[in-house]
């Protein structure tokens, strides 16, 4: 399964994007989950950030490919260093109960990018913020997503909550409003150069 995996990766930079790729500064790993849908693919409108709110990386990836467990597409380390977990097109596990560009089911549309650790204890690091950013640049161009549409779990999860008030939403600490600012203030800067 991981040999056909990687040899799908293989094919899609060979016949994926037109665009140059940018040079790589951060280790990227291929850590597949076996959480993943089969039965279509993703649409890719948006990207939802979070953290994993775990202490070390070793836990963030032995949750996130757990077995029927949840997933996500990358887990971005302390160092910068990258765990690609699903390629992009893959749809994961990652938005849970959500309501986003008026739609329900993120996961459907939507990339998962975790930052390890908890941004209410510690903010994210530079390494985190740039290798996030070397990360999403060619998503973001290849599919032609909108600032906009990046958001944090938290948005997607209180638009249902908002959407249906008589639910219950398990509640969960994911990444700051200031964390998610100043991600986005870097991808902008990255985006005008």
């Amino acid at each position: 399964m991981v040999m056909a995996w990687l040899s799908v990766l293989a094919m899609m930079a060979c016949n994926g994007s037109t665009s140059a790729p940018l040079a790589k500064h951060y280790t990227e790993r291929y850590y597949p989950t076996p959480n993943t849908r089969s039965d279509s693919l993703n649409e890719v409108l948006g990207i939802i950030l979070h953290h994993t709110a775990l202490p070390t990386v070793e836990d963030a990836l032995k949750e996130l490919t757990r077995p029927r467990g949840v997933s996500s597409h990358v887990i971005i380390d302390t160092d910068g260093s990258r765990y690609i977990l699903a390629q992009p097109t893959a749809i994961t596990y990652h938005a849970g109960l959500s309501v986003f560009l008026d739609r329900e089911k993120c996961n459907m549309f939507t990339i998962g990018v975790e930052f390890q650790g908890n941004t209410e204890e510690t903010p994210l690091t530079e390494d985190q913020i740039n290798s996030g950013i070397e990360y999403m640049l060619p998503i973001i161009r290849e599919y032609n997503i909108p600032l906009e549409n990046i958001v944090t779990h938290k948005m997607v999860r209180d638009n249902y909550m908002a959407k249906y008030p008589e639910k219950k939403c398990k509640d969960k600490v994911d990444i700051t409003q200031k964390e998610y600012e100043r991600v986005m203030n870097r991808l902008r800067e990255a985006l005008e150069e």
